[in-house]
Order: C-alpha cells, then structure tokens, then sequence
C-alpha cells in the first residue's frame, strides 16, 4: 500500500509532487544532493546551504584530524527510514550511517589523502574517492543533514493533499548552520500505524547520482591517461588494420588497477580530469520523468483522458470553483512535471494581503519553461483559476499581473472554461505584456486538449518544449 491509498487522496503518482512510497518497505532510489542546485526556490537554495555547512565542519575536523568533532557529526547520522527510500526490500530499515558504521566512515575521511589534499571539496565528490560510501551512504546523509528541510516540506504538501498531521512528533536529529550542532525538536507529522513518515519529492530523486564512480574513471581519468600513453608511444597501443592506433579499455584498467585508491592516485597526477568533470557535471542529471519513477505502469503513468474529464465535467460557476482549482492543479502539474514542481495552493503573498490560487516552482532544465526562465524572470510560475461562464476581462489580468515581482517572476498562467472572444482577451494579455507588467498566458478548456495531445505525440525525451505555450507566449512579445 502507498502513501496516497493509505490516506484515500484520490490521486495517483503523476499528479502527486512527492514520491508515493510504499508505506512498509523501502524503494531503491535515492536523494541527490546535486539535485537541489536546480531548484530555485528558497527551499531549493535552503538545502544547498545546510549541505554545504554540514560538509565544510566534516571537511574541517577531517583536514585537522579532530576526532572529537569528526566522530560528532557523523555519530548524529541516522538510519532515515522514515522516508522509506534505499536498499532494503525487506522493510524500511536499510544500510544508512548509525554509530559503528560512523566510526568506520570517520576513519575514511580522515586519513583519505583525497581529503587531506582539497580533492573531495563537495559531499556528493565522496562517492568518487571515499572507501565505503555510495549512492545510499550519499542519499542517507543528505536526507538527515535536509531533515529540518524535509519536514516542512511534508507539512506543506500535507496541506495541500489533504493528509492530516499528528502532533508531538520526535524530529529526529536536525542540523543547525548557525551552531554547527545537531538539536531536535517535536513537530508535526503524518504517521502510519504510530510511524512517523516524511515525504519527499519526486525533483530530488534519482537512481544515479550525478557523480558516479564508475562514469568518472572509464570516461575521463582513462582517458587522461590514455594520452599520456600515447605520448610515451607505449607497449599499450594496438596498431589496427586500417594504420589507425588505439588503447583499449581494458589494457589500462590491467595496468593502472581499479578501486577508489586508484581513482584518488591518478586524479592528483592528472586533477585536470576531475576539473572537467566538474564542470560538465556542473548541473545535476535531468530530474526523472513520469516513466522515470513508475513502478507500476497502471497507477504511475498519467491517465491523460481521466485529468481532462474531471476539469472538463464540472458545471462553470462559483460552485464548483474550489474543485475546478482542485481539478486544474492536478492536470496541469501532471502536464508540466518535472519543468515545474511543487505546487502550493492559495499561496499568501504581501504579508497575506493577496493570495495566487497556485504557484509552481520552476525547476526546469531544458524545454519550454527552461528558455523562459533563461531569458525572462521566471522562477516561480503563478495560475490564477477562473471557472467562470463568461470571459474573464481586464480585472482578472489586473489580478494575475499584481502577483508578480521582480524577486517572485513575471510569468503566469489564467485559466478558464472559454472564450466568447478569445482574440480580444489575447490582445488585453498582450497590452499587460508591453506594458510591462508581465506575461500572462490565457488557456481554457480547448487548450488543455491540445496541451494533452502534445504531450502523447512528443517524445518522451522532448515532451518539455509545450509548442502551444510557445506559441502563445511569441504572441504577447510581438
């Protein structure tokens, strides 16, 4: 059983914005800490920050060999099977960091030359050059160092799903940037059968982390080194029939061994290799796809056909305006994911004196909403939800434009059932736009058709370009 038929959500994965776990065993996949450099939202640069604390005080007691300091930090490094992700199958109770395995951990980092001479600088580099840990090891200490993050998190979306909380629940260890300890608190959580469960969301998870041990050695060390063979014209190189030479693979990896020792050896003679990973992998890989995280194609693929009917079903007019947002929020983020993530509903803004009826994080890395969040400002993404019987006029632009701002973007979304002119409520779209005071992309019933039938014809590797978006949005710029 899932999270989402366990609390009777009545949505499914490709409308929900956290991973709908299994509520008794863990799933294999895990957190990437390099993911959050793709959010831009203030949770997003939040969680950048605790890593980055974290990580430099463990960089700090390791380089000066403080075992006191080295053995506290880790120490405080739970097993989170509260989020019932990694590699246990057999309940969530996987192969995280508790106390023997901190020891073990400690006496890595410190006597890793990687780490004595400034190699390692960043937590998710660790999997390249450090004895013992990997995509788990990483995944599971993210988790515990974000845990404050992750908790408000669950709240969050808890509210807007609907999922009820219990009080005075144990935190677990939280991490302090401005103390650099580890403190708990009691909070406020979902629980199931008396455990507590945070969630996480989907835009975090991966099943490869961005740096890779493996990648990094066949892709860029070895070829580091098949250069320099090749420079000192040696017994490696085959000559092929065609006067072409080369050096295989295997050739180097027979003379130059493998494991993580020999990663770190060969990087401090050719740290020229881990300069250009590093910048190749400057941005985390693309966040997964619909498929991507789908378990079980019948409740994790989008059921185009069903998000469109339960808009399209219901009568305009202010009865069914809280399940016409409802209905909206659920198609459009299902449409939109992964480009745009976290939806919040009846989001406050001046202080509470305004409310959006949903705002949506942009997270995208390529497509559509990635171009306008490169040439325009648009971190976050608003909708407004008209389920009027007739045209919305220049109020309900007024309305949408005064949600935007510099810091919050200027791009937005007014939906409603239809159009008697649309023409002439494109052309007021237009006059906010060169005005301005921002860009609002009008969509009604129609288009989430056209929006749908885009998104089945496209290519599951290019199905974030949304041709119709782009074309309405040329229309506001010329």
């Amino acid at each position: 059983m899932r999270v989402s038929e366990f609390f009777d959500l009545g949505m499914t994965q490709p409308s929900l914005d956290f991973l709908d776990v299994d509520i008794e065993n863990d799933i294999p996949i895990f957190i990437d800490p390099r993911a959050f450099l793709a959010i831009p939202s203030e949770w997003g640069h939040e969680c950048v920050a605790l890593i980055k604390s974290f990580f430099s005080e463990v960089l700090e007691a390791a380089r000066s060999k403080d075992d006191r300091k080295g053995k506290y930090l880790l120490s405080n490094l739970s097993e989170p099977w509260e989020t019932h992700l990694g590699l246990s199958y057999a309940g969530s109770r996987g192969r995280g960091v508790g106390n023997e395995r901190a020891v073990d951990l400690w006496e890595s980092l410190k006597q890793s030359q990687a780490i004595q001479t400034g190699l390692v600088q960043d937590l998710e580099e660790t999997a390249l050059m450090i004895y013992g840990i990997d995509k788990d090891i990483i995944s599971d200490i993210t988790t515990n160092i974000i845990r404050e993050a992750l908790i408000e998190y669950t709240q969050a979306v808890c509210q807007v799903y609907g999922i009820p909380l219990t009080k005075d629940i144990p935190s677990g260890n939280l991490w302090d940037p401005r103390s650099k300890t580890w403190r708990q608190n009691y909070v406020q959580l979902p629980t199931i059968s008396g455990d507590k469960i945070v969630l996480i969301p989907k835009v975090i998870v991966r099943y490869k982390m961005t740096f890779e041990q493996g990648e990094y050695y066949r892709k860029y060390l070895l070829g580091e080194l098949r250069e320099e063979e090749f420079k000192r014209n040696s017994p490696l190189i085959e000559l092929l029939v065609n006067g072409k030479k080369r050096i295989t693979q295997k050739a180097l990896m027979e003379k130059y061994g493998t494991g993580k020792p020999v990663l770190v050896k060969q990087t401090l003679k050719h740290p020229e290799a881990l300069a250009r990973y590093r910048t190749e992998r400057a941005m985390p890989r693309p966040a997964l796809s619909h498929h991507g995280i789908a378990r079980d194609p019948e409740r994790d693929w989008p059921d185009w056909d069903k998000l469109l009917e339960d808009v399209t079903k219901l009568e305009p007019g202010r009865r069914d305006a809280d399940a016409y947002e409802k209905a909206i929020e659920a198609l459009l983020y299902a449409i939109f994911y992964p480009a745009l993530t976290d939806p919040r509903k009846q989001t406050p803004i001046h202080d509470g004196r305004k409310r959006v009826d949903i705002r949506f994080v942009n997270s995208s890395q390529s497509g559509f909403f990635h171009w306008l969040a490169t040439n325009y400002r648009a971190p976050y993404i608003f909708v407004e939800c008209k389920n009027y019987g007739n045209d919305p006029g220049n109020p309900e632009i007024d309305q949408l434009s005064g949600r935007f701002s510099p810091h919050r973007g200027q791009c937005g979304i007014l939906m409603c059932r239809s159009f008697d002119d649309k023409d002439l409520f494109l052309k007021r779209c237009h006059d906010t736009a060169s005005d301005d005071r921002g860009f609002i992309i009008a969509l009604d019933d129609s288009d989430l058709e056209v929006l749908i039938q885009e998104k089945k014809k496209a290519n599951p590797s290019n199905d974030l370009d949304f041709p119709l978006l782009r074309r309405k949005f040329e229309m506001l710029t010329t």
